[in-house]
């Protein structure tokens, strides 16, 4: 069966020490930067399909807390107002196409339109700019990391009822953990593209969703 055209991606990436390599729940790492975490326990590439209880959380990283290089530091109001302002430069001048942003106080959740740019490139083009926002503004210091090394968890969509979904679990996220809700500027309102209003029905991405009996 064809495969379906990727149209946008769900990108999730982590605050400095939020999310170790040999977390317990599991990672997107491939190996332990440090002898030292090690110690903490083994690697497990990918989510665990049964996830630790929240105490066993919560009890690996008051251990790693005292192991890491650097503090961890979450990230307050005003410290992801400018993230958020630092992403609108970013996304402005790279021309990406933002359908939804969370800006956590130890995470980011972002869906963004596919662009030439590979995800990788786009993870990386956000993080050093709100990076460099923060140690510009004196909230990080140069020496201290701002984000987890590595481009986090990337998932891919394929059809438009994907980017709906994903646009409002990415929505809920501040106020599942008790924030305000979020509106970013840089938001913009999803249109069902590809299959947007007046879209070609012969149009490649249309064909292979026919062909997957996915269309409209």
């Amino acid at each position: 069966m064809a495969q379906p055209i990727r149209i946008g991606h769900h990108f999730i990436w982590t605050a400095y020490g939020a999310w170790l390599s040999n977390d317990p729940r599991g990672g997107g790492s491939h190996s332990i930067r440090t002898d030292i975490l090690a110690e903490l326990g083994e690697l497990h590439y990918g989510r665990k399909t049964i996830q630790p209880a929240g105490q066993v959380v919560r009890e690996f990283y008051d251990q790693a807390a005292d192991l890491l290089k650097h503090p961890t530091l979450s990230f307050d109001q005003h410290q992801r107002e400018l993230i958020g302002k630092a992403f609108a430069t970013a996304i402005e001048e790279q021309r990406y196409t933002c359908y939804a942003c969370a800006i956590m106080p130890d995470h980011v959740h972002a869906v963004i339109r596919k662009h030439k740019d590979t995800a990788e490139e786009m993870i990386d083009n956000l993080k050093a700019a709100s990076r460099n926002r923060l140690i510009q503004t004196g909230l990080r210091a140069v020496t201290h990391p701002t984000w987890t090394d590595g481009s986090g968890w990337k998932v891919f969509l394929d059809h438009p009822d994907e980017v709906r979904r994903t646009i409002r679990y990415v929505e809920q996220n501040p106020t599942k953990e008790r924030l305000p809700a979020q509106s970013w500027p840089f938001v913009k309102l999803y249109d069902g593209w590809p299959l947007h209003p007046g879209h070609s029905p012969n149009s490649p991405y249309a064909r292979l969703l026919r062909a997957a009996g996915r269309y409209p």
